[in-house]
Order: C-alpha cells, then structure tokens, then sequence
C-alpha cells in the first residue's frame, strides 16, 4: 500500500461541514447523506466535504481533535511514554494534510495545528525507527504494533521487510546444511 491509499482511505472519514445550500438526502453506496440545509451541520466523508467546500458550497468543522491545546497534549504524551500513544484518529497526519491544504481559512490557528501535527509525527517515526532498530538488533521474531497508523507502519514496512528478508539470509547461511554428508559412519 503506497501513501496516496492511505490517503484514498482517509478520504472516507466523516466530517462535519456547514452548508450554504438546501438539497435532499441523496443516496450513496456507502449510505445516505444529508439533508442539506443552509446553517446546519452535517456529517459526510472527507471527499465531499472537500469537492463541496472547492466549489464554496460549505464551510468545514475541524474534528474536535485538530485543536492547538489538544494536539499540544498528545504531543507531550507522545514524548513522556516509550510506546505509542493513543491517537484520536487513525489518518490525523492525512487528514490534517487535506484539511489545511484545501480548507485551511476553516481552520482556525492552522499553521499552529500543521507544526505540532508535524511534531507528533516526527516524534512517532523516531520512536518507530529506534524499535525497529531494537526489534533488529535483538533478532526479535515478532513485534506489537499497538497504536500505529497506516501511515505510519507504511513509512517503515520496506525497510524493515528488507532487513528481516537480509537476517534470514544471513541465518540460513550460518546454520549447516541437512543435506551435506556427515563424515560420521
């Protein structure tokens, strides 16, 4: 899975949003949106909300969680704990990226939002390469994931097939062959 499916399934994560205009549920695969009425929030996935705030049809609600004093809290936690932290969204770092991208004049405080959501991913790679590096070094045979984001397990999956790949290689070779004859008779 490559970034741009992760960020394909980000897009179908509720948001609310404000419309500026009366429109009928309408009926979707997925489920039914809607009704549409000028004032009142309601909830659709990412991908409408931005075609319809592109065509100025809404104005978009950030997600409780896209808050400075919020996203400061997960930051420091991030920071104090060894392991992972709970996230409040499994796509923050798409999410966020969408958002600020296409609705940032939504957001309120959006370059602050976009350096500590910034900050929590950086925090979170650094933790991911260090236990990948322990999970290598050691010669671990499995790992607990708990808490991480597609995103983020996709950043490291190469390199850390690749180097499991080279460990099993490097094993096998030093391990001697069952089928060599035995000098014993």
């Amino acid at each position: 899975m490559d970034p741009s499916e992760v960020e394909f399934l980000a897009e179908k994560e509720m948001v609310t949003i404000v419309p500026n205009f009366s429109l009928d549920k309408i009926y979707l695969i997925g489920g039914d949106l809607g009704p549409f009425n000028p004032g009142l929030p309601v909830d659709v996935p990412v991908w409408l909300a931005l075609n319809l705030k592109q065509r100025q049809k809404c104005r978009i609600v950030p997600p409780e969680w896209m808050d400075v004093e919020r996203l400061e809290d997960i930051r420091d936690k991030e920071r104090k704990e060894e392991t992972f932290a709970h996230i409040p969204s499994p796509y923050y770092m798409e999410l966020t990226k969408l958002l600020l991208n296409h609705a940032s004049d939504n957001i309120p405080k959006a370059d602050e939002i976009r350096t500590l959501v910034k900050d929590i991913w950086d925090t979170r790679v650094a933790k991911l390469r260090l236990s990948a590096d322990s999970f290598i070094t050691l010669q671990e045979a499995h790992a607990k994931l708990d808490n991480l984001t597609l995103m983020e397990i996709n950043t490291t999956r190469t390199f850390l097939l690749d180097s499991l790949n080279y460990m099993y290689k490097l094993r096998t070779n030093m391990q001697p062959r069952s089928d060599a004859k035995s000098q014993d008779y």
